[in-house]
């Protein structure tokens, strides 16, 4: 069980190659030893250096194999993850971003993208608060985004798959209130990250390890939000009330 400095026992990253997901357990590792499972797609080309970078950090590593559009193997990898004792802390870190304006054009692009951010983490979640509600403690930390706070033309499609996954995590949180278990939705904006390699840098935009500090002490303080960086939660406030013809001419 995590204590209130954030050590913690084990800590299961789904997309466990996310550079977010291994800053995130790395942030906690700070705190003292813990054993981290790895739960990624045995093909993946980064799983060394996640491994690496997380025994480094001071953990202990395991790798499970986990396709987030597999839907049907989900519980048989939640079901490992658990296996050996309670996890204190879960992320849920896979996702694509994709060509905006080649997904909305392409219907298998686009149903591929859906699948992967809103139904896999959908799939996850329901059995990772199965979990957490009968072991009665731990944290479910959602990697959603600002994208999905208010949806813009320039990356619909991204946006309205974390508009779902936000919103589904955020009230599952709420369903497992008096449970013990506690849900923390992440909204970045753009990352410092592969994900994010080449793309222009937006206005706001953080390191990892800004991202992973402010999630350890929304860990710790039982926030079921935290915005990365901080001034989003002031910027989409604002629009969210532009009106359409308004927000169609700005450059977002």
């Amino acid at each position: 069980m995590i204590n209130a400095v954030g050590k913690t026992q084990r800590i299961l990253l789904l997309g466990g190659t996310s550079q977010i997901a291994t800053a995130i357990a790395a942030e906690f590792l700070a705190a003292g030893p813990a054993e981290v499972i790895l739960a990624a797609r045995e093909d993946s080309p980064h799983i060394d250096g996640a491994k690496e970078e997380i025994e480094k950090a001071g953990g202990t590593v395991e790798v499970i194999a986990f396709d987030a559009t597999d839907f049907d193997s989900h519980r048989e990898t939640i079901d490992l993850a658990f296996a050996a004792g309670d996890i204190d802390v879960a992320v849920v870190a896979f996702g694509v971003l994709g060509d905006n304006e080649q997904l909305w054009q392409d219907q298998k692009k686009a149903v591929a993208a859906a699948q992967t951010n809103y139904t896999a983490g959908v799939s996850v979640g329901v059995l990772l608060a199965e979990k957490f509600r009968a072991q009665g403690h731990g944290s479910i930390v959602a990697i959603s985004s600002v994208a999905g706070v208010k949806v813009r033309r320039s990356n619909f499609v991204y946006g309205s798959t974390k508009a779902g996954f936000d919103g589904f995590y955020l009230q599952l949180g709420e369903a497992l209130r008096g449970s013990g278990a506690h849900v923390v939705v992440v909204r970045p904006g753009q990352v410092r990250t592969r994900m994010t390699a080449g793309l222009d840098e937006a206005p706001l935009t953080v390191d990892r390890t800004e991202v992973a500090a402010a999630v350890k002490d929304a860990v710790l303080n039982h926030k079921p939000v935290v915005w990365c960086h901080p001034a989003f939660q002031l910027v989409m406030a604002v629009l969210q009330h532009i009106p359409q013809p308004i927000l169609r001419k700005l450059p977002i």
